[in-house]
């Protein structure tokens, strides 16, 4: 298959250019709002409107101030180091999920404090939306033709514009659908199910990690890092800790629920 003609600018006035990758990330903000603000209500926590757009302005500045860090600590720091300023060229791409994820922890923890508020409902709220925002942004890969699969021969394959004249997996895709989708849906499911604080936290902490692991066997890995052993990239390197933090956190959660009934 070819790759679909997509202009990665979908609007342009005059010198000023709007893309498709930005506007995920305005349109994943925006349904976070949305998404956070019901579930304050349907929990009843004592958070206005007005307090939800102010927690998701600093999330916001979580997931792109921890974003590009991440990516230059993480994924090309010899660069950095020669050229600091590159740091700030954020149009020129470089972001990194998990520096992001540190970004929003450390943003949620501030907000927490500064409206005494708990941090581990907090934290769900963003775990409920962040699947949205996870879906948009591979989206946004997938059109701006970045962040492709190894080569392959399923009938799926798509010959990216700069992938080189072969087939390669729609990695993006595969996680738009379980990094975005179903991530989503599994952590609604799980905090209805349990109906614990912490438990839709530890779900997308999970099942984020899971599936970014998996994923990461289809997706070429970065080329100025290559393989860690020839086995392991740097996506898995970063996301199996989180599936093993995220598991041991829910079942710490079941337990304490469990021990808190039986004293009750």
């Amino acid at each position: 298959m070819n790759f679909p003609v997509i202009d990665p600018v979908f609007l342009k006035l005059g010198p000023l250019q709007f893309r498709w990758y930005g506007l995920m990330y305005v349109l994943g903000f925006l349904l976070s709002y949305f998404i956070i603000r019901s579930e304050v209500r349907r929990r009843s926590l004592a958070l206005s409107n007005e307090g939800v757009a102010d927690m998701i302005f600093a999330l916001a500045l979580g997931v792109v101030l921890g974003g590009r860090f991440g990516y230059v600590l993480f994924y090309d720091l010899p660069s950095y180091l020669a050229n600091p300023l590159k740091i700030f060229a954020i149009w020129q791409g470089g972001m990194s999920f998990h520096g992001g994820l540190a970004g929003v922890a450390l943003a949620t923890l501030w907000f927490a404090r500064s409206r005494n508020l708990s941090y581990v409902q907090l934290g769900d709220l963003a775990a409920f939306a962040a699947p949205v925002g996870l879906g948009l942004g591979r989206i946004g890969n997938f059109i701006n033709g970045e962040l492709y699969g190894r080569t392959t021969t399923v009938p799926w394959g798509i010959v990216f514009p700069d992938g080189g004249p072969l087939p390669r997996h729609p990695s993006q895709l595969y996680e738009a659908l379980l990094e975005g989708l179903l991530l989503f849906v599994l952590v609604r499911l799980a905090a209805r199910r349990f109906d614990a604080p912490g438990i839709a936290m530890a779900t997308f902490l999970a099942g984020y990690g899971l599936f970014r692991t998996f994923v990461e066997l289809f997706r070429q890995p970065d080329q100025q890092i290559g393989l860690f052993l020839g086995l392991f990239s740097m996506g898995q390197l970063l996301s199996l800790p989180l599936f093993l933090l995220g598991a041991g956190l829910f079942f710490w959660v079941l337990k304490t629920k469990r021990l808190s009934v039986k004293s009750s």
